[in-house]
């Protein structure tokens, strides 16, 4: 069972975003910036191109209002997405604010927020998810 299955099963807590019966998207403790997000089907799977049709076309449909969100909620130019998977064995998106393409590199440090920071990130995501375009 991977850490992501622990988290999907609240085995591990998390800064969940959406959850619906394939996908569940939570905040990323380490994050590279400040409202970066992961998205993980329910179903594990290493590699996301192993993921069966059905699951693979339904992420970036379950993925797209949450990064409007995440444009909404953080000062960026847009919102990036990234799939590496190398640091655990399922297939995971990576949603993240950019302003530059630095923004999506891995190998820089990862930022350390403290729980009242990440609880502020999970609720202006929230919140304009809640708002209608």
């Amino acid at each position: 069972m991977s850490i992501f299955s622990k988290i999907i099963s609240g085995e591990i807590p998390s800064y969940k975003i959406a959850e619906d019966d394939l996908f569940y998207a939570f905040l990323d403790i380490m994050p590279l910036v400040k409202g970066h997000v992961l998205i993980v089907p329910k179903v594990e799977v290493n590699k996301i191109f192993d993921a069966d049709e059905k699951t693979l076309a339904a992420w970036l449909l379950f993925a797209r209002p949450i990064a409007k969100a995440i444009e909404k909620a953080f000062t960026c130019n847009r919102c990036g997405i990234s799939v590496i998977g190398l640091e655990v064995p399922h297939a995971h998106m990576h949603l993240v604010p950019l302003n530059s393409a630095d923004d999506l590199n891995f190998t820089k440090p990862k930022l350390k927020l403290s729980p009242e920071e990440l609880i502020e990130s999970q609720q202006v995501i929230l919140q304009a998810l809640l708002l209608k375009d």
